[in-house]
């Protein structure tokens, strides 16, 4: 039986549940009951009126720094996670979150391009697990299911201060059936060759789950239309060939014919298309497989091709700056993750 905390869908609402829900920010930094808005003013604009009123509502994130956003003792899911922070956060934090007391990440990721802004831009996001208001209002609904233990860190990797660190974590604590798995999301970046115009968004995955999801920060490096290239999803020991190949850059991102305009809509979203004179072109798009999860057994594989056209009519390949964050669930134990470039291997403009 699917768990209340686990169903977010409106058809969930009116039946009633053995879950209590609990909400993780600066005010309440543990999410206990009644353990809300008890920071005390120390003058400031709070001064006048005492405690209990908004004395603490965000955080500064130390230079160098790991910060322990939440600790939660399970079982439970978490439901909703808002945060914003100024964008100099978006590529030089990484989020992560850990299931159960594992030693490496479930999630790492630099913070925007886990929302969905990737080149540490912000880009408004109208998805359904999802959205991205202005003014770089991050929230994600992603169901992430825990049975003993639940632990999310950001880390600021840039060598200042970040103040103004908002942030909140819903959760209920309720039964998790045997069959969830478990949330799983993998920051990657490649740069393209001529003799091998591939990015790789995910290889190595081992286990039984469902692919839900990619993001892409895509900059471009050459004049002309970029998105020929096909995805390819390599399932449970695919040699020589994928089961589950696309037809086009655009149409796996549930566009047509060279896009022409952003949109941003439940599934699927064209976001970003950043055409500043004097800049490369950015693109950022999303594609998520709610509808149709990528199901596998043993083992999984994601590549998308660059390719463009060249003057003859012939494709092109192209030596495009690519980042992405696919997204998964998994039974755990995960595969290691690929290790993460420090800032200047993430830096963006």
């Amino acid at each position: 039986m699917t768990s209340p905390g686990i169903n977010f869908g409106l058809g969930g609402l009116p039946f009633l549940a053995e879950a209590k829900t609990r909400s993780i920010s600066a005010e309440n930094p543990d999410g206990r009951k009644a353990g809300g808005a008890q920071e005390v003013p120390d003058g400031g604009v709070a001064g006048d009126l005492g405690k209990g009123w908004k004395v603490r509502p965000c955080i500064t994130l130390p230079a160098g720094s790991t910060t322990t956003l939440a600790e939660i003792d399970g079982p439970g899911v978490i439901q909703h996670i808002w945060i914003t922070v100024p964008p100099q956060a978006y590529r030089d934090c990484l989020l992560r979150m850990y299931w159960d007391g594992e030693d490496t990440p479930s999630v790492e990721a630099p913070l925007g391009d886990l929302f969905c802004c990737g080149h540490a831009l912000r880009a408004k996001i109208n998805s359904l697990p999802i959205a991205v208001n202005p003014s770089g209002g991050f929230n994600s609904y992603w169901p992430k299911p825990f049975r003993k233990h639940a632990r999310i860190t950001v880390e600021n990797q840039r060598w200042e201060d970040i103040g103004g660190f908002f942030y909140q974590i819903t959760y209920a604590l309720t039964e998790v059936p045997e069959e969830a798995a478990y949330f799983h999301a993998q920051w990657r970046r490649s740069m393209g060759t001529r003799t091998y115009p591939e990015h790789v968004i995910l290889e190595g995955i081992k286990g039984k789950g469902q692919y839900v999801g990619t993001y892409l920060a895509w900059t471009q490096l050459s004049d002309g239309w970029w998105g020929e290239g096909e995805i390819k999803f390599y399932v449970d020991g695919d040699v020589g060939g994928p089961t589950i190949c696309g037809t086009g850059t655009e149409d796996y991102f549930g566009g047509a014919w060279g896009f022409d305009d952003t949109f941003s809509t439940a599934f699927l979203g064209y976001p970003l298309w950043q055409r500043e004179p004097g800049q490369v072109p950015k693109h950022g798009l999303y594609r998520w497989h709610i509808m149709d999860p990528i199901r596998f057994d043993e083992d999984l594989k994601v590549t998308i091709q660059e390719l463009g056209w060249w003057p003859n009519g012939r494709f092109q390949p192209l030596t495009d700056d690519i980042c992405s964050v696919g997204y998964w669930y998994q039974v755990e134990p995960h595969a290691a993750f690929p290790v993460m470039p420090g800032p200047s291997g993430r830096w963006s403009r």
